[in-house]
């Protein structure tokens, strides 16, 4: 497995115009600031294809940062480089990551120094979905746990998980029924790594290798990520089979109805998605906890 390596992009020693600063004479009289920004970003495409319109334009860095160095002042250049980098993940959308350096060589300091600086860092953050099942063992059990460690992870929040839904098998290989979940969450993880950690936690939990589609311990997908596509032997985002499973649609649009993945919305594929009685079956509230598993009485 090979992933596209992040090109790197600098714009260094740009010099603005500003009125930042905590003292008075700062707002009113203005200094001089300089920029360093450095972002990475998968320029494949503009690589290979020689492509002006899939890469990062230097200018455009430089026009973010003006728009906020000599906008409206700011106490702090702490300030001033964070949000130069908000900018620029919310407005360059190939950008994962971003380092904008800030530097200040007026600064009004009773010291012979030769400038002040700071410097932001700032990943970018994918909203993400996965896809639990379990039919074999303690499945409740078993899917909490999945949970539980996915929520451990590093640089991965789980946000929302949802309801128990019973489903029928899937795939044609006769075997007893899942139960299944779906959980949303946010990362700055790369997706191979995401798929890494997912495997590793199936294992872990008692997964074994078996027919494709078989009965299993656990199982984790990764439904999407971001709005970004990944199509590769080991991976392929959004799941290629996403929009074909009941047992996914219905507890992603319990909680993510309004999504929308691959321009279709979560709650309209659902809708039109071919169904047999009894395929899936959300499991009502019973007084047990969120798994089916029995709570303790309060103290």
């Amino acid at each position: 497995m090979i992933v596209p390596a992040l090109t790197s992009v600098f714009v260094r020693d740009l010099c603005l115009f500003g009125y930042h600063g905590v003292l008075p004479e700062e707002t009113r009289i203005g200094q001089r600031f300089v920029v360093d920004i450095e972002i990475r970003a998968d320029l494949s495409a503009a690589i290979a294809g020689d492509d002006y319109e899939q890469a990062v334009c230097y200018g455009t860095l430089c026009d973010i940062a003006s728009a906020i160095v000599t906008g409206p002042p700011l106490q702090l250049i702490e300030t001033v480089a964070g949000r130069i980098a908000e900018a620029v993940l919310v407005k360059l959308e190939r950008v994962e990551w971003v380092r904008v350096e800030v530097r200040k060589p007026s600064a009004p300091v009773p010291y012979a120094v030769s400038g002040t600086a700071v410097v932001v860092e700032q990943v970018r953050v994918q909203e993400v979905a996965f896809s639990l099942g379990s039919n074999l063992g303690e499945r409740e059990a078993v899917l909490a746990a999945a949970v539980d460690r996915l929520a451990l992870v590093e640089g991965l929040e789980i946000v929302e998980v949802s309801s128990l839904y019973d489903s029928a098998p899937w795939g044609g290989v006769e075997q007893p029924a899942f139960v299944n979940i779906c959980a949303t969450g946010r990362t700055t993880l790369e997706p191979h790594a995401l798929l890494r950690i997912c495997k590793a936690i199936e294992v872990d939990l008692g997964r074994v290798p078996g027919v494709r589609w078989g009965a299993r311990a656990v199982d984790i997908d990764v439904l999407y990520y971001g709005v970004r596509e990944v199509r590769d032997r080991v991976l392929t985002l959004p799941h290629a089979c996403l929009f074909e499973r009941a047992f996914v649609l219905e507890p992603l649009a319990e909680i993510d109805p309004d999504h929308v993945i691959g321009g279709r919305r979560v709650r309209d594929a659902l809708a039109v998605l071919p169904r047999s009685l009894g395929d899936v079956t959300r499991r009502a509230p019973d007084g047990t906890g969120r798994w089916g598993i029995e709570e303790p009485e309060p103290a």
